[in-house]
């Protein structure tokens, strides 16, 4: 694969809505195990709460699918493999994303740990945007005492 392939490749897993239109696979194979994620996600969803032993294997399956994800990804940057095989792991990584998506989307356990997710959530969101208005380099410029 060419290091453009790559790159392009790398951009499409990361570019925010990447998830859009896209459906969560019928089956996949997650940490060594075959998962049928499709309808573990609806199986899941279709439920109005969630019993308590049913949230830990909900948490257990987005913890398996991350770090499927990483290894997933880590492929791509650093795997010798050709871009036909980078664009199923794309393809992959994407629709593991949906079902995160869809996963994280069931509603909070604990409150306060979901206001403070998405107060985080919200100061990154701000500064990234201050830092895109400032300007990035000048900010860095300045910093240094330029």
């Amino acid at each position: 694969m060419q290091p453009y392939e790559r790159s392009q490749l790398l951009e499409r897993v990361e570019r925010d809505g990447a998830t859009v239109g896209v459906d969560i696979p019928n089956r996949i194979d997650v940490q060594g195990e075959e998962l049928d994620l499709q309808s573990f996600v609806f199986e899941i969803k279709r439920r109005e709460t969630i019993p308590a032993g049913e949230r830990e294997r909900v948490d257990q399956a987005k913890r398996n699918l991350r770090r499927e994800r990483v290894e997933r990804v880590e492929q791509i940057e650093a795997g010798d493999i050709t871009f036909e095989e980078g664009e199923e792991l794309a393809r992959a990584i994407i629709g593991i994303d949906r079902a995160l998506n869809a996963l994280e989307n069931l509603g909070p356990t604990n409150l306060e740990r979901e206001q403070q997710t998405q107060e985080i959530a919200d100061r990154k969101r701000w500064l990234s945007f201050l830092k895109k208005a400032l300007g990035d380099e000048d900010d860095a410029a300045s910093r240094r005492g330029r």
